[in-house]
């Protein structure tokens, strides 16, 4: 019996000890199964790695063999463009060398003239000095003179002006005394006509008061009569007023305590007057400071303006003065040129019609009046006043340019006494010789200025075509396509070797064509560096 419990017993301990087995194996076919599964995906993620790494290489090895192609191409143009760069700045380092050259030359000759200048400079100053010293030496007596003729006409004009106020003196004394007793008498009649009037009036006054003090009197006690029974009846008639007058001052009392309400209010908006005022005050004062400023600026330009103003009119007194001694002269210098035209025209008028083209015509100047003409010429000399230069106020006619010989055989030329009527006639024209002397020097000289400007017009036209021709050369344009131009070369043929493979998205396509190095900076198309294409910029 104990045997059959104990195998009972044992039967279910052994079928837990199978399950638990099985269990076991199942565990352990599982983790098995899952480490044969991490080591597949760490097989095919190793072998994953490697291709990337060997197809990276691969595209790196192919890069650089692509760019070493590239680079050979790339050389081959630049050294091309190279040669081109070089030829063009030889031919300009050629051209800059003759322009120095001839800069060269200029500046010594340039040189040369400066020297010459100079030295005809200083010679002119020489002679200058020497005119100012003797025309020094001429003033200083022609002052001197005019000093002691003014002393003289000094003291006879003060002989006579001390005689004449002792005239005038004496003269002065008899009126003062004749004066003073003609208002002594006028006083004294003057003194007792006032006393009698005065004392009329004061009678007359006194009648007067007394008249009417008699007649107020009457008058003062009826009206206080009617006072009294006007007063009665007022009274009468106000006593139903009195009692309006309680009633309206007890709506005084309430008015006035609506009054303190409304004046606690205004006493407010008066402390926001107050200080909006005080603000204001302040922009006042701010104000006021600027506009005194601006006062005192005002002040300082009125009185540079009244100084200025004083000056223009000394200035114009001034001109006023000198324009009057010119009217005056030329007056006279124009009734002698009448005088003179008169003498001459019925000589010049019996020489025959040969010579009617050699006579003198009155100057159309005398037909004006003195005074326009005076005032014209005045305009006209400030004027060329205002356009001279230095040299010329200075040394205002210039030396002669003939020879001593020739000038000594003019002067006895001009020295003769002329025979014919005309000659006879110039004689009295020949205080105009220096005018026409400056007339001429600035005919020559308008003359010279024309000549050189049309030269350097005549240069700077040549200058302007060369210019031209040398920016036609150094750039491309379609002028310039379109004329023959022996510097512009080109090439239609490929850099590229034909066996080369092509990359994608077109990369690795070569130039086409060599263009001028020039034409680089239109901004149309730059060259890749590394692609060795053309982009468009």
């Amino acid at each position: 019996m104990s045997d059959k419990r104990r195998s009972r017993a044992a039967a279910p301990m052994a079928a837990e000890d199978g399950l638990l087995l099985l269990q076991s194996q199942a565990l352990a076919e599982e983790e098995e199964a899952k480490t044969k599964g991490e080591m597949l995906t760490r097989f095919l993620k190793d072998k994953l790695a490697k291709e990337e790494r060997s197809s990276t290489l691969n595209l790196h090895k192919l890069r650089t063999q692509w760019r070493t192609v590239l680079r050979e191409v790339k050389d081959k143009e630049l050294r091309q463009d190279i040669e081109i760069l070089s030829q063009t700045f030889a031919r300009v380092m050629d051209c800059k060398d003759s322009v120095i050259e001839s800069l060269a030359t200029d500046l010594e000759e340039a040189e040369e003239q400066h020297a010459q200048a100079l030295r005809s400079h200083l010679y002119n100053i020489d002679r200058l000095l020497q005119l100012q010293h003797s025309r020094l030496t001429c003033l200083e007596e022609g002052y001197s003179a005019q000093l002691e003729a003014l002393k003289m006409e000094l003291e006879a004009e003060r002989r006579t002006i001390l005689e004449q106020h002792e005239r005038e003196s004496c003269y002065l004394r008899d009126v003062a005394l004749a004066t003073e007793q003609n208002y002594a008498k006028n006083n004294h009649e003057a003194t007792l006509n006032f006393q009698s009037a005065r004392d009329d009036i004061k009678y007359k006054s006194q009648q007067e008061k007394q008249y009417s003090r008699l007649q107020l009197g009457g008058k003062v006690e009826v009206l206080w009569e009617q006072f009294q029974r006007a007063m009665q009846s007022y009274t009468e008639a106000t006593e139903h007023q009195k009692i309006a007058f309680e009633a309206l001052k007890q709506k005084d009392k309430k008015s006035s305590r609506e009054i303190e309400m409304q004046a606690k209010k205004l006493q407010k908006l008066q402390d926001l007057v107050t200080a909006t005022k005080g603000q204001i005050a302040a922009h006042l004062r701010e104000s006021e400071k600027q506009n005194r400023h601006a006062r005192e600026e005002k002040e300082s330009v009125l009185r540079q303006l009244q100084e200025l103003k004083n000056e223009m009119k000394q200035a114009r007194a001034m001109a006023h003065g000198s324009l009057a001694r010119l009217t005056t002269q030329s007056s006279a210098a124009l009734k002698a040129l009448a005088r003179v035209v008169e003498k001459v025209r019925p000589a010049a008028h019996g020489q025959g019609k040969h010579q009617r083209g050699a006579a003198i015509p009155p100057h159309p100047a005398l037909t004006c009046t003195p005074p326009s003409q005076a005032q014209h010429i005045l305009r006209l000399a400030e004027m060329c006043r205002r356009l001279e230069t230095e040299e010329e106020k200075v040394l205002p006619f210039y030396p002669s340019s003939l020879a001593e010989g020739d000038q000594r055989e003019a002067q006895q030329v001009l020295e003769e006494t002329p025979t014919e009527p005309l000659a006879q006639a110039m004689r009295d024209y020949v205080g105009l010789e220096r005018f026409w002397q400056r007339f001429n020097k600035v005919k020559l000289e308008e003359q010279a200025l024309e000549r050189e400007q049309a030269a350097l017009s005549q240069r700077n036209q040549h200058l302007r075509e060369l210019l031209r021709q040398y920016l036609a050369g150094i750039s491309v344009s379609q002028e310039v396509l379109s004329e023959p131009n022996a510097l512009l070369i080109v090439e239609r043929k490929s850099c590229v070797p034909a066996d080369l493979p092509h990359a994608e998205g077109g990369h690795a396509q070569g130039h086409q064509s060599t263009k001028h190095p020039d034409s680089l900076s239109e901004g149309d198309a730059h060259p890749d560096p590394i692609h060795g294409s053309t982009g468009t910029s």
